[in-house]
């Protein structure tokens, strides 16, 4: 038996509970590993709320995670016990000490990286990459837009678009996250509260817009990013953390023929192939100092109720990391 954290009836961060659970071992294709460290991120919201269906109830949250193999299946080769490894997205179930996965699902971890620091940044920084190297390729010249660009995917999209040599507006919701997207490379930051981001949007580009908006805020900026795209812009919608936006009539889009989308890591990542470059790209992104990822906030894994809570409260920035119950930071 191995404790993590299950759901029983969607809900509040308060239906979040601690348990003991029998996962079993692996088999054929199949290792289990042991959890060091595991990220939270807002998909975990979605599904704990219902906004996104689990397969069964009740159900393991949680979409990414780093640990050691502690055993493999019969007849794998390729993975060995002792292994650091990570992995974003499906299977769910990362929120526990320790889980069953498929191999082909996980990649190895640098041997010079924090395991902390690859559980926070190995689903975030993935989504990152495939929105501006393959969603919509950002390149130098671009100007981008980037709402919640203090978050833990806003703070890698802001850097990475200005890697790229795009000029980098981003939206924030305090001084202090101001801030850390200053550092982080936005050319301009927005204080959305205290200004309207629309009319700012359009005074930075002198009435041209934008050529990618990268939202995961949703309601209450969907119809705004909307506005603030050049004729053949971009609407890149891949999150909701103020709620689902209002039904869409498909000739919105033709005043300025512009493109939206809403992808998901899963459909970039279909192949090991796609997912070994994905993950290779960022791990060089960290280790060349291209990207910094930023731990801002711990807690146990007991403790996933609060971190929730914080998180859906906007009292975090970065990337927020549970640790799994004794285990040494």
């Amino acid at each position: 038996m191995v404790k993590a954290i299950r759901v029983h009836e969607l809900g509040g961060p308060e239906v979040l509970k601690w348990e003991e659970v029998e996962i079993g071992e692996p088999k054929e294709g199949e290792i289990r590993v042991k959890n060091k460290a595991i990220g939270l991120n807002f998909i975990d919201v979605y599904y704990r709320k219902g906004v996104y269906k689990a397969a069964t109830i009740p159900f393991t949250p949680g979409m990414e995670a780093v640990g050691v193999v502690t055993s493999v299946g019969p007849g794998l080769t390729g993975r060995n016990v002792g292994d650091l490894v990570a992995y974003a997205g499906n299977p769910m179930g990362s929120y526990a000490e320790e889980q069953i996965l498929p191999a082909e699902k996980v990649v190895s971890v640098p041997s010079t990286m924090d395991p902390v620091v690859a559980a926070a940044v190995i689903l975030k920084g993935m989504t990152a990459q495939f929105l501006v190297r393959r969603c919509f390729k950002v390149e130098p010249g671009h100007t981008v837009l980037v709402h919640a660009a203090a978050g833990g995917v806003g703070s890698l999209l802001c850097q990475w678009a200005n890697a790229l040599g795009a000029t980098v507006i981003g939206t924030v919701s305090t001084k202090e996250k101001a801030a850390q997207a200053k550092d982080d490379g936005c050319h301009h930051v927005i204080m959305y509260k205290d200004e309207d981001f629309v009319t700012r949007v359009n005074e930075i580009t002198s009435g041209k817009g934008v050529d990618v908006v990268y939202d995961s805020v949703g309601k209450d900026t969907f119809q705004g990013s909307l506005a603030c795209l050049k004729i053949r812009g971009y609407m890149v919608s891949f999150g909701q953390s103020s709620g689902t936006p209002d039904p869409l009539p498909l000739s919105a889009l033709a005043a300025k023929s512009l493109f939206l989308t809403r992808p998901t890591l899963m459909h970039y990542n279909l192949t090991r192939e796609e997912l070994l470059e994905t993950a290779g790209e960022l791990f060089a992104c960290i280790t060349s100092g291209v990207l910094r990822v930023r731990v801002n906030r711990t807690y146990p894994l007991s403790q996933a109720a609060q971190a929730h809570a914080d998180l859906e409260g906007r009292k975090t920035s970065g990337s927020v990391v549970l640790i799994p119950d004794g285990v040494d930071q």
